[in-house]
């Protein structure tokens, strides 16, 4: 990849609003120029430029093995080449659904959904 953190951020700015995809990043209200990454491994990210970065934030998301890490890459890729979403029930999903079942006391179903919306949703059916 190439160009400049700021370069990318000029870009970004052209297209989407504040320059980044949540406006808890937003950089106006903070100044500086964000860096872009290029690309995550394990605990940390690299951007664009080539510096590496403690990741202290894993996408504000549960990460637990961090970036890239080769059984997870390795378990995405061979799910992918199978397709990617169907709508319709596959033994992964069954499969996953017993496990979280036989490990967690009490829970005796798992309803998968797509978001955060569906998931409320759902649990306010209950």
């Amino acid at each position: 990849m190439t160009g400049t953190n700021q370069d990318w951020f000029d870009r970004a700015l052209r297209v989407i609003p504040g320059g980044v995809d949540s406006p808890v990043r937003s950089f106006r209200s903070v100044g500086g120029t964000p860096y872009t990454v290029e690309r995550g491994e394990g605990a940390y990210v690299v951007d664009v430029e080539g510096r590496r970065y403690l990741d202290f934030v894993q996408s504000y998301g549960a990460s637990l093995l961090g970036h890239a890490h080769p059984a997870v890459v390795s378990a995405l890729s061979e799910a992918v080449a199978l397709g990617t979403t169907f709508g319709a029930p596959t033994p992964g999903e069954v499969r996953l659904a017993e496990l979280l079942c036989a490990r967690v006391p009490g829970l005796e179903q798992v309803r998968f959904v797509s978001s955060g919306t569906e998931a409320v949703m759902s649990a306010v059916r209950l």
